[in-house]
């Protein structure tokens, strides 16, 4: 067990995909199939890996996913527009593809949280800590759902919210802020809980209590390096 003082905070401030859900293994698998399919009709490029995922597209919001690994590979795409379809040779559209890749698995497979998530859900909810999700997938409230963990969190900013409010996405601490003001409480009452590097990043620049990072494949040393004060492999191991 890992020590955490839960009694000194007010809120805690969950990511979703990879700290709550394991969507994360979906959103790797849609992000990869989009990606090598479009790479392969370019020809010459070398295949888009697992490291590509941690570098350049995990945690941040869709499109500017996209347009950083672009921009890893030198390929230059008009912007597009988000209502671009699926197959529009656009960052939009790119970004449109990947997401319907990514509704199909989430209809075909549903979505199991991971046990150690819930029980501290459970616990911090016996404590009576608020709690939010703060997560930069448009998906949010349907991965919620299907997960069956919508009725734990009377807060959700994602992607949708994020864009209706003109907040900047992560590693930008402004949809965490967003959150904690939505729960009326100061950021360093409140703890960030991310598994993503540009998410503890922003828990890091938002001043938040502190910054609580899960390690599903980015890496403890890059998490601590990233602004993580804690890092465990599940949150299991931060129980009260």
């Amino acid at each position: 067990m890992t020590a955490m003082d839960w009694a000194a905070y007010d809120a805690v401030l969950f990511d979703l995909d990879g700290v709550l859900t394991p969507t994360a293994e979906v959103h790797m698998r849609a992000w990869e199939e989009m990606f090598n399919s479009f790479l392969t009709s370019l020809g010459g490029q070398e295949p888009y890996t697992r490291e590509d995922y941690f570098t350049y597209v995990d945690g941040k919001p869709r499109y500017e996913g996209v347009r950083s690994f672009l921009e890893s590979r030198g390929i230059d795409l008009p912007e597009g527009d988000p209502a671009d379809g699926p197959d529009a040779l656009t960052v939009c559209g790119l970004g449109n593809r990947k997401n319907a890749a990514f509704n199909t698995i989430l209809d075909r497979d549903g979505v199991t949280p991971f046990p150690g998530s819930v029980r501290l859900l459970d616990a911090l909810g016996g404590l009576g800590l608020s709690m939010a999700v703060v997560s930069s997938s448009k998906n949010a409230v349907a991965v919620l759902k299907a997960a069956r963990l919508a009725d734990r969190f009377p807060v959700v900013v994602d992607g949708t919210v994020a864009l209706e409010k003109g907040l900047a996405g992560k590693p930008s601490p402004d949809t965490f802020l967003y959150a904690a003001a939505e729960l009326a409480v100061p950021p360093s009452s409140a703890v960030v809980v991310e598994d993503a590097v540009s998410g503890v990043q922003a828990g890091a620049a938002g001043g938040f209590g502190c910054v609580l990072g899960v390690d599903r494949g980015a890496g403890a040393e890059t998490l601590r390096a990233a602004g993580a004060d804690i890092v465990v492999t599940d949150l299991e191991e931060v129980l009260p």
